[in-house]
């Protein structure tokens, strides 16, 4: 009787079971799957903060990502740009094809906090051995996506279109001599077969408040040209510098006028320019005027127009001085990275899926940084959508926070769950139609 009671009471059960479950909606179920998994979102972030690669040197990297794709039963091809990792998944609905990108490679950093996680890693740096750390926040970045990848994996028949999981080594710059990083990922057809409609990405940031999200439309991230000024000058004695011409000085009154080109021959309104020169080499000792001076440095701007102009009156005012002061002066400038603008568009298609994710109080439009990112470049093939996720540490203001690319940078990796959530409700919304 007791078994035929327990018969009776599971099929009397059974359709309250499927009326539960048919009741949780898309939303409902990528939030309990994204917090469900948000430790082990973290532990994979942890993971990969220990053991960092450097540009087009992610290999173990690249298996890690592997082996957890194919473990969520997706589609996954290696390789790709030296070490990149794509993983395909097909959604149960018709949809668009959307690619969601992260960045893998970390930098020439030695850590300096104490983490139990802390990078002791070495790499090879222009041919130098260098200790190695995620000082970018790009594990994180790794991590956030392999969680999107799994949330939505879990509920791939609920899935609108193709979603491709781009995993991009070197975006921090290819090694010399090589090529790497987003240029060379598109070059070997990650948007295409089929071609990716819009491509969404995410880069966490230290300074911004924990678990908030900030978005902008048009110029977010710079263009990033590398400058390069020779100056030729006369070597001599350095106790007679009437006798050749110096190049250290003339080199001085560059550097100088350069940042005229910026608060003098700039309409800043439009957009905002950096001139930096960060490197100087000229010399061999302190008697004597050496003949050559090189500096290298770099060009940030959010405007192309601005962009050109600026190049222009470079070179005019190096070459001007140099001529002037009787040296020959060779300006140099190589367009590295594109100024990185987010389609309006397809940014406020896209706002609800980022409140869902992080709260309507804790979404707001941020503003543009003079930081460059190679994302940029998905941005001559499809509509694109780049946007931050807070991680700074509560007990930390925003002024006393680690900036990325140094020693000390630090992250909370507590919410990475609001990148998860951000990625896989902007594949649940779709993207503008044509």
């Amino acid at each position: 009787m007791r078994k035929i009671f327990l018969l009776l009471y599971s099929f009397i059960s059974l359709p309250t079971f499927f009326y539960a479950q048919s009741s949780i909606s898309v939303d409902q179920r990528i939030a309990a799957e994204a917090n469900k998994i948000n430790q082990q979102v973290i532990e994979w972030r942890r993971h990969l903060h220990q053991h960092p690669e450097l540009s087009n040197r992610e290999f173990e990297t690249a298996a890690f990502v592997k082996a957890l794709l194919k473990e969520m039963g997706l589609d996954v091809k290696t390789n790709i740009a030296h070490t990149g990792v794509v993983a395909t998944l097909k959604g149960g609905k018709p949809g668009p094809v959307i690619g969601l990108r992260a960045d893998m490679d970390a930098l020439p950093v030695l850590e300096r906090g104490d983490l139990p996680f802390k990078s002791t890693a070495k790499g090879i740096y222009n041919g130098e051995e260098v200790p190695v750390m995620h000082a970018c926040g790009h594990d994180a970045h790794v991590a956030m996506l392999l969680g999107a990848a799994k949330v939505l994996s879990s509920m791939r028949d609920q899935v609108p279109g193709t979603i491709r999981f781009v995993f991009q080594p070197a975006e921090e710059g290819a090694p010399a001599g090589e090529k790497g990083g987003a240029p060379l990922m598109i070059a070997e057809g990650i948007m295409d077969n089929p071609a990716i409609e819009a491509m969404f990405g995410i880069h966490i940031s230290a300074e911004q408040d924990l678990g908030t999200i900030a978005y902008r439309s048009g110029g977010l991230a710079a263009s990033s040209d590398r400058l390069t000024i020779k100056v030729k000058g006369k070597q001599t004695h350095g106790a007679s510098p009437w006798q050749g011409v110096d190049p250290i000085v003339i080199s001085a009154n560059i550097i100088t006028a350069l940042q005229t080109v910026v608060s003098r021959q700039t309409e800043l309104t439009k957009s905002p320019l950096v001139v930096t020169i960060g490197k100087i080499d000229g010399g061999i000792r302190s008697n004597i005027i050496p003949e050559e001076v090189v500096m290298d440095g770099t060009i940030r701007c959010l405007d192309a127009t601005v962009q050109e102009k600026a190049h222009e009156k470079i070179k005019q005012v190096a070459e001007e001085i140099g001529k002037t002061m009787g040296a020959d002066v060779t300006v140099t400038i190589r367009k590295s990275t594109p100024v990185l603008a987010n389609n309006e568009q397809l940014v406020n298609y896209s706002i609800p899926a980022l409140i869902k994710a992080a709260g309507k109080d804790k979404v707001y439009a941020g503003e543009w940084g003079t930081g460059a990112e190679d994302f940029a470049f998905y941005g001559h093939r499809a509509p694109i959508f780049f946007f931050r996720v807070g991680a700074r540490p509560v007990h930390l203001s925003k002024e006393e926070a680690f900036s990325h690319h140094t020693p000390d940078f630090y992250i909370d990796d507590s919410r990475l769950d609001v990148g998860v959530k951000a990625f896989a409700y902007i594949v649940m919304n779709g993207i503008p139609a044509k």
